[in-house]
């Protein structure tokens, strides 16, 4: 599968406020048979039992419930449909996010199957799908006991991987941006841009969906970039319509409603054809998380290519179709693009570093010391690997 699709969504004009840039995605029709609603978390985190007597305690910003019953909000529905962000002891501004084997999407509670009816609702958790999904990228390990590689990644991978993000409300100016921002009639999603790089897609099925979920992207997880720019990137120019009558074309309010959509075009084939191009044109590897009647809730990872591009990694759900009708996104940090790129090629060398040297066209020593800048070294027998260097120099 290639790229996202975003049909049935049109791009608005972009509102700005300081750094931060927020482009409205408008549906003219909702996506039928499909509803998001949010999840109340009690308490300030969520504890989450592994199975095998640990357990850890996770961020949740916030909870959401897919419904698909066609009784979007009705009775449990509606009930469900109340929710705030949760965090761990006062306000932190990074959030450690860890790798863990538990499942991050659960069939809906109550009502469906003690009715005799299929269940229709789905609950997960915002973005942890797709960071549990890089998490787990060849989290196993060597699958072969190379003699570089030290008992502990034998015995247990890539055990414990973590990644930090930053919560939205620690990001300068974007909780003022979305607190003033003009929420569009039929808007069902956005696209959030800090100092012009894309920071993260959010599309839902439903404009009332939008509405409700509108203010837990403060609560949402941005990338270290993100918050970078944020500091010290400069205000962005606003969108503004120049419209030109030279040769006297506008004659009438009909004339200037035309030339202003036709204003609104180029801003959106600017927006989809540049600024969101990376996004929109990168090929993914999608995996399915579960399927619920005539939808599917996927997750992505990018093809980790180098070279500058923007990489995102997040989830989707789509309809029979293939359209979208819910997306949330996380941008990449060059060294986590380069940590993934890393790990894609060890797997794809079965491990051996002295393939993957001459598969990346480097050498042995240039490879230990790009584990050990990924943060993998701890993985490395350092004695082994200090001889093979030491071999390898001297032959």
């Amino acid at each position: 599968m290639t790229g996202i699709d975003l049909t049935g969504l049109q791009t608005r004009p972009a509102q700005v406020w300081g750094g931060v840039r927020l482009v409205p995605l408008v549906r003219a029709e909702p996506v039928a048979g499909l509803r998001l609603h949010r999840e109340v978390y009690v308490g300030h985190g969520h504890v989450v039992d592994v199975g095998d007597g640990t357990a850890y305690t996770s961020y949740i910003p916030h909870g959401f419930v897919a419904d698909w019953s066609g009784n979007a909000g009705e009775g449990d529905a509606a009930r469900e449909s109340a929710a705030f962000g949760s965090r761990l002891g006062g306000v932190p501004e990074t959030v450690p996010v860890r790798g863990a084997h538990h499942r991050l999407a659960k069939r809906g509670r109550g009502r469906g199957k003690s009715a005799g009816r299929p269940e229709s609702r789905l609950r997960f958790l915002p973005l942890h799908l797709a960071l549990e999904g890089y998490l787990a990228l060849h989290f196993g390990g060597p699958k072969v006991v190379w003699e570089e590689w030290s008992r502990q990644a034998v015995r247990e991978g890539l055990s414990p991987r973590a990644e930090a993000a930053y919560a939205g409300w620690s990001v300068p100016g974007l909780g003022e941006a979305l607190r003033v921002f003009e929420i569009h009639p039929g808007q069902c999603g956005l696209m959030l841009y800090v100092a012009d790089a894309l920071a993260a897609a959010f599309v839902v099925p439903h404009p009332d969906d939008y509405r409700l979920l509108h203010p837990t992207l403060v609560e949402d997880l941005y990338g270290e970039l993100i918050h970078q720019y944020a500091y010290y990137g400069a205000p962005v120019p606003e969108f503004t319509a120049r419209i030109r009558d030279a040769a006297g074309g506008v004659r009438s309010l009909a004339d200037l409603r035309a030339a202003a959509l036709a204003q609104e075009r180029a801003w959106a084939e600017a927006h989809d054809g540049l600024m969101a191009r990376d996004l929109l044109r990168t090929s993914y590897a999608f995996e399915r998380v579960y399927r619920m009647g005539g939808f599917e809730l996927l997750r992505f990872l990018p093809p980790f290519l180098k070279g500058g591009a923007e990489q995102h990694i997040g989830e989707l759900i789509t309809d029979h179709k293939g359209r979208t009708a819910y997306l949330k996104t996380f941008r990449l940090s060059e060294n986590q693009i380069r940590r993934g790129y890393l790990l894609r090629r060890l797997a794809d060398c079965d491990w051996h570093l002295g393939r993957t040297a001459e598969a990346l066209g480097t050498s042995y020593a240039e490879v230990a010391r790009r584990i050990e800048r990924a943060g993998l070294g701890s993985l490395l027998d350092a004695h082994v690997v200090a001889r093979r260097v030491r071999e390898s120099q001297e032959g």
